[in-house]
């Protein structure tokens, strides 16, 4: 297998289009690309041009002699999804789309978000002759999550930002940087002023666990902390009790693993990335030696991705335990039972991912102090209560159970599936939204590509039939 994509994917699907020999799926328009954890590279069909490799934003495609002792599973995952997933008959995709003859000269545009999904969106208008994109965003500098919600080491899924980068020096693109609409700007201002606004304000804050305790100091969402150490000014001066030996994450997702990693690494290899300087120096003074992750339902249902799986059990600074019998099922199960089949290192900080336990209480007076969970068993894929519990000591409880939109001023919003109704990203003639305000805060980064597309679609769709504004100015 000349070619592997590894751990740092990012399912953006520029590599799709570049490779000759359409060697490389789930491809846009496939199944399973909008929801496919990574895009894998078919052994027999490369010709190892490296087409893909040089096409790739964020590095991740590497020949097979380059891979590193812990990048030699991607080697296997990357042949076993043909064998399950061939791909003979398949007819390449997402090469030229048909031409559309929109009229987009003096078109003018506000994207309302500078993160994945609003640089996707105003990448594929400024690819229209003629097009005016002004990207606006409430903080001070640009990307989102690609800069404030992917763990510091991870440098190469941010090597995304330099594809970014590529888009702002594109002929009529414009930031409006430190404004916020809503508040600086309304919506009505903004349709005076442009053809259409796409929303791409994304899922600002988490979801709550429900639970008593909750809010004692010392339970926090995860999502705040994964602010705290990548320095976003909204929890740049925030602290944490980082002087207790355990603590525990709520949720077995990538965001889990990527906290429990950065609580548990050395700080001085933190030192090398661009974690912010006031994290670092809270975790050099960190008292923590272990981090549970639990999970609500078994191994087979664990949320996180096979990649970011195949990154935690490469480390080799801290010990990865995996508590209980493992029935291997898939390539995760595999991996997630060699772990448990491991023998620790004493002293050693270590993760521990449990499964099977549900949060019934935060437990502590004036502050958390531990966790009170109930076993649970797995029953048609949903997790039923036991009745047994049991507590589990930590001076940190942290939710990580996922990220959720808050409802946008002037727009309609559905409180249960926490975003705005939409058609295709189509809100109104004139107002459209793309990323997870239009989706749900599900997907990946190169998610957002095929999102935004979809969006500005049903923007040109408009524009055809004459539905949108004429701008005042």
């Amino acid at each position: 297998m000349p070619y592997v994509v590894t751990q740092s994917c990012c399912s953006d699907g520029a590599c799709v289009v570049a490779c000759p020999v359409n060697a490389i799926h789930p491809a846009p328009g496939e199944p399973g690309f909008a929801t496919a954890e990574m895009l894998y590279v078919d052994p027999v069909t490369c010709v190892d041009c490296g087409a893909c490799a040089t096409a790739c934003p964020v590095d991740a495609l590497l020949p097979d002699t380059k891979l590193t002792d812990k990048q030699l599973p991607f080697i296997e995952l990357n042949a076993a999804y043909y064998r399950e997933h061939p791909h003979a008959d398949r007819t390449p995709l997402a090469l030229v789309p048909p031409h559309r003859e929109s009229d987009t000269l003096g078109l003018r545009v506000a994207v309302v978000g500078a993160g994945p999904a609003g640089m996707y969106a105003a990448d594929e208008l400024l690819k229209l002759p003629g097009v005016e994109v002004d990207v606006f965003d409430r903080l001070p500098t640009p990307y989102g999550l690609a800069r404030f919600g992917v763990a510091p080491d991870h440098p190469r899924t941010r090597q995304v930002i330099e594809l970014f980068e590529k888009i702002e020096r594109e002929p009529g693109f414009r930031y409006r940087l430190d404004v916020e609409v809503g508040s600086d700007v309304s919506l009505d201002e903004l349709r005076v002023g442009y053809h259409a606004v796409v929303y791409a304000v994304g899922a600002a804050t988490d979801r709550r666990l429900g639970v008593p305790g909750e809010e004692l100091p010392g339970s926090v969402s995860a999502t705040e902390l994964v602010a705290w150490y990548n320095g976003h000014p909204d929890a740049a001066e925030r602290d944490y009790p980082l002087d207790t030996e355990r603590a525990v994450v709520i949720g077995n997702g990538n965001v889990a693993l990527d906290v429990a990693r950065i609580l548990t690494a050395e700080p001085d290899r933190l030192a090398e990335t661009d974690i912010s300087r006031r994290a670092l120096l809270g975790l050099r003074g960190s008292g923590i030696r272990e981090v549970v992750v639990l999970g609500r339902r078994g191994p087979a249902e664990a949320a996180f991705t096979l990649p970011e799986l195949v990154g935690l059990a490469g480390l080799d600074d801290v010990d990865v335990v995996v508590e209980g019998e493992v029935a291997v099922t898939d390539a995760k199960t595999g991996i997630l039972a060699d772990i448990a089949r491991r023998t620790p290192v004493p002293g050693r900080r270590r993760i521990v991912l449990r499964f099977n336990r549900a949060p019934v209480r935060v437990l502590g007076d004036d502050v958390a102090d531990g966790l009170e969970v109930e076993r649970t068993e797995v029953l048609d894929g949903r997790a039923v209560l036991t009745g047994e519990t049991e507590r589990i000591d930590a001076g940190l409880v942290l939710r990580a159970i996922g990220y959720r939109a808050q409802p946008v001023p002037g727009l309609p919003f559905d409180e249960r599936r926490a975003l705005v109704p939409n058609d295709g990203g189509r809100v109104e003639p004139g107002v459209y939204v793309a990323g997870w305000i239009k989706r749900g805060a599900t997907g990946y980064l190169g998610t957002n590509k095929t999102c935004s597309k979809e969006t500005v679609d049903r923007l040109l769709d408009d524009l055809d039939a004459g539905l949108l504004r004429v701008p005042a100015h």
